[in-house]
């Protein structure tokens, strides 16, 4: 399969969304360029069948996988993954899947967050709210996950007492034994923030 992919420009982890961009860039262009005279449009031409033809295939191949189960990889055991941890095994069984819906790229998200890739995380967040604009879990992530950026900005440009990284790791060493309750209340937004996504991801 992958001659047809490279025939689009891709490869066989794209999502249905690149596929048709590809797709539609190309033809775009040969069916201009066929117009062109001589060798230029005989081989825009041969290559808008080319198009055609490894589109059709990839369309046909990856509805077949879909039809038939041999895609079809559960979203609840790669969220018990990542309950337990094992966001290796976890992107291994994502990246199997081949039909990337909305829950697709949440979960996705949610490993990027459990990785402190949180711009990742944030655009992963906002593909999967573009392909399902009414799912209250993501928009509910994704609120929360803007909290934890602007607490995070707040902390890192606020002027008490310079507050830096390895402030930050002292506060979080000392744990709820803080030096006062403004301490307290810090660490206990700060963790609150930092598991939203795993306490979601599993509803």
């Amino acid at each position: 399969m992958q001659e047809y992919y490279d025939i689009l420009g891709i490869n066989e982890s794209a999502t249905d969304e690149e596929i048709e961009k590809a797709y539609e860039k190309l033809k775009n262009k040969y069916s201009k360029d066929r117009f062109l005279e001589g060798d230029a449009g005989n081989e825009a031409a041969k290559n808008l069948t080319k198009l055609e033809n490894a589109y059709n295939e990839i369309k046909e191949y990856r509805a077949e996988n879909i039809k038939n189960g041999n895609t079809t990889i559960s979203y609840e055991e790669i969220e018990k993954l990542i309950k337990s941890r094992d966001y290796t095994l976890a992107q291994e069984k994502l990246d199997n899947v081949v039909d990337r819906d909305a829950e697709w790229h949440y979960l996705q998200s949610v490993i990027f967050y459990k990785k402190s890739w949180i711009n990742e995380s944030k655009k992963q967040l906002e593909i999967a709210m573009q392909m399902d604009p009414s799912n209250s879990k993501y928009k509910e992530a994704y609120t929360k996950l803007n909290q934890k950026i602007n607490y995070n900005n707040s902390q890192f440009h606020s002027g008490n007492a310079n507050y830096s990284n390895s402030q930050a790791n002292d506060n979080a060493n000392r744990q709820m034994g803080g030096s006062g309750l403004n301490d307290c209340f810090s660490f206990c937004a700060t963790w609150c923030c930092m598991d939203m996504l795993c306490n979601m991801c599993c509803h």
